[in-house]
């Protein structure tokens, strides 16, 4: 099978990623790959454009839902699907929600819905840059009226910014915000090495420990590579949180 392209464009704050070859289970990874990068630059919306892309398999179309249910937990950000074809239309909206268009053209000037609220920083590679993530965390849960996660959002952002500064030694941009079901709690730092859950090294038997803790509190969390570094996100399920 032919592997798939993948194309991406910034358009209007919006990035447009198109695919073109032939969709498989084989391929799918791949799409759900490209997808996630995309993901990770936490554009307004995500636009994908399938009408070069043949779907071999229809089991695969499958990527896309998963990608929108990632999305939705983090950064928020609406996956916005294009297809002129209508059995690849049909197979995008059976058994999931997603929005599908005809064109490009028509995504664009859908409305991407409510621009997810955010608080953000950015943090010094320094032991301090914890205290500041859980102070932003305190505000965001006080904002939107969610103090049940108070605790838990405090925990995640000092592990997290505490990370960034032990391991990536660069300057982090910690960010929370807000979608219908989650809280959200990210941080970018500048290096390409993959978070390991558990590992520590011999000399530190602390390091690592982190996201052990992440793991137990999050209702889910990732990493995603960037150009420029990672991101390392978790979300909390808001529950009977009201949004302010």
């Amino acid at each position: 099978m032919a592997p798939v392209g993948c194309r991406v464009q910034q358009r209007e704050g919006r990035l447009v990623v198109r695919l073109s070859g032939e969709l498989s289970m084989a391929s799918a990874p791949q799409v759900r790959t490209a997808l996630s990068k995309a993901l990770a630059e936490q554009p307004d919306a995500v636009v994908v454009d399938l009408t070069d892309l043949v779907v071999r398999q229809p089991a695969a179309v499958s990527v896309f839902l998963a990608v929108n249910r990632q999305a939705a937990m983090w950064p928020g950000t609406p996956l916005l699907v294009c297809t002129p074809d209508p059995d690849t239309k049909r197979l995008l909206t059976w058994g999931g929600w997603l929005p599908v268009f005809d064109s490009v053209a028509q995504a664009m000037a859908a409305p991407a819905g409510s621009r997810t609220t955010l608080i953000c920083d950015t943090l010094l590679p320094v032991t301090a840059s914890a205290g500041r993530a859980r102070e932003l965390a305190r505000e965001a849960c006080a904002r939107w009226g969610l103090p049940h996660l108070v605790g838990p959002a405090c925990l995640i952002a000092d592990e997290l910014a505490t990370n960034a500064a032990m391991h990536a030694g660069t300057l982090a941009a910690v960010r929370f915000s807000i979608g219908r079901r989650f809280l959200l709690i990210s941080v970018r730092d500048g290096s390409t090495v993959e978070p390991r859950l558990g590992w520590a090294p011999p000399e530190d038997p602390r390091a690592g420990r982190g996201l052990l803790l992440v793991d137990a509190t999050a209702f889910r969390w990732g990493w995603h590579l960037r150009e420029d570094g990672k991101v390392v996100w978790a979300s909390l399920r808001i529950k009977d949180g009201l949004v302010g």
